[in-house]
């Protein structure tokens, strides 16, 4: 067996025994990690009605999904590469975030407003590698980071996914000289033996 089909199968596995996903289904949520998104709402109340909010890497749009519930329609702009089925009240931007163009149209996207919220449960197709993955992870925070430069308001917001590793705590403390409070947060939604971590940063200085 190879090893990418034997990864592929214990993820099946996983996915079959997992009551988040099973939860998801019954409740008409496009992924399991609305929930993690959820936690954090209850936690951090980070989403709040009339919220304009920019969600990276979206798809299939699980957050883009929870958020709009709460900031309501016309205030969420989704973003990837990949396709994503609409959601009613969501904008969906096609593109690669990271490219000039797909900037510039997300900044028409938002006209004269800046985001009150932008966030990032994005990670790197995995190659086994975990010194690649995890410099491939960092690089989409960084770009994040980035691109919240660009278009949160002062005071604004950014959620955004790491993996434990090399570089994590030199990224942190780099958000820290840019924001007001910045928190590291494991929604029990986030698989326990998964070194996936969310940095929560609030009270964008500029």
């Amino acid at each position: 067996m190879s090893r990418r089909r034997g990864s592929s199968q214990r993820w099946l596995r996983r996915q079959q025994r997992d009551p988040y996903v099973e939860r998801a289904a019954r409740e008409g949520w496009r992924s399991r990690a609305v929930f993690k998104l959820q936690e954090i709402q209850r936690r951090e109340r980070l989403l709040r009605k009339g919220l304009l909010c920019v969600d990276l890497g979206a798809a299939p749009g699980g957050w883009s999904q929870y958020a709009v519930r709460i900031a309501g329609p016309g205030r969420v702009i989704a973003q990837d590469l990949l396709p994503m089925e609409p959601l009613p009240g969501v904008q969906f931007l096609a593109g690669d975030f990271t490219d000039p163009e797909t900037r510039a149209q997300l900044r028409r996207l938002l006209g004269e407003a800046a985001a009150d919220l932008v966030m990032s449960d994005m990670a790197p197709n995995i190659t086994g590698n975990r010194a690649v993955d995890q410099a491939r992870s960092l690089m989409l925070a960084e770009e994040a980071l980035y691109l919240a430069r660009d278009v949160l308001r002062p005071g604004g917001d950014l959620l955004v996914k790491l993996f434990h590793g090399e570089g994590m705590e030199e990224f942190v403390t780099g958000v820290r000289s840019e924001f007001g409070q910045v928190r590291l947060v494991k929604p029990k939604a986030s698989r326990a033996a998964s070194r996936e971590i969310y940095l929560l940063a609030r009270n964008y200085a500029m």
